[in-house]
């Protein structure tokens, strides 16, 4: 996390000397997000429920030309959702008996640090300007639940484990989105517009490792709406 922000820090300070190009930003993020969960049919894994999400945060676009912009920021994002899988427990709590359906609602804020090119059209109307955006995202979990505690018990084999435990230490996302930007004053702008954000690394990192399951993969999805203002 601390090179997450040190890189962060090293971007703003390379573009200081052309601010007249640099906008930076506060934005609100609410989000429905979901995970997408697959296994062989054995085990069943499946996506059982979404959840709504919210974060915000910094945002920093840095235009190499009138209409094209790098963008960036430092963002506190919430994840997660409701995945099911069968799973089994015999009467000493072994595993290996009775079959059951499991559900775990699972909760996760991610530190993300973006990074994506915005397209701007020329004004639509007046003082207002399309955009489309497409990129990648680097997100660390600095916190998860299960079941809405930080600790879990697993129903088969009846043991306690940090839901930390149960993520990966690292996410990356690819995001894509669209969006209108309103010129409301001489260095004040106002955006809304909606993103797609896509997981592509594996979370788990316990039905595989402490169950011993074969090819479970479990990842984020979700569909954000974007509110913010520049300065």
């Amino acid at each position: 996390m601390k090179k997450i922000f040190l890189a962060f820090a090293a971007l703003v300070a390379s573009v200081g000397t052309a601010s007249a190009q640099v906008e930076i930003g506060l934005k609100i993020s609410p989000s429905i997000t979901n995970l997408r969960a697959e296994s062989p049919t054995v085990n069943a894994f499946k996506s059982d429920g979404s959840k709504f999400s919210f974060g915000g945060g910094l945002v920093v676009d840095y235009f190499f030309g009138e209409n094209y912009a790098f963008s960036t920021g430092l963002l506190l994002t919430g994840k997660g959702g409701t995945i099911t899988y069968a799973d089994k427990k015999d009467s000493n709590g072994i595993g290996g008996g009775l079959n059951f359906t499991a559900t775990q609602k699972i909760s996760m804020q991610y530190l993300e640090l973006p990074v994506s090119v915005k397209l701007f059209t020329n004004e639509i109307a007046p003082a207002t300007r399309v955009y489309f955006q497409v990129g990648a995202s680097l997100n660390v979990p600095i916190g998860t639940r299960i079941n809405d505690s930080k600790f879990y018990t697993d129903p088969a084999i009846n043991t306690e484990t940090k839901a930390s435990d149960h993520i990966y230490f690292i996410d990356a996302d690819a995001l894509a989105g669209a969006g209108v930007e309103y010129q409301l004053a001489k260095s004040t702008k106002l955006f809304a517009g909606i993103s797609y954000h896509r997981g592509l690394v594996d979370i788990d990192r316990y039905f595989e490792k402490t169950r011993d399951f074969k090819d479970v993969t479990i990842k984020n999805s979700g569909v954000a709406l974007d509110l913010g203002i520049k300065f």
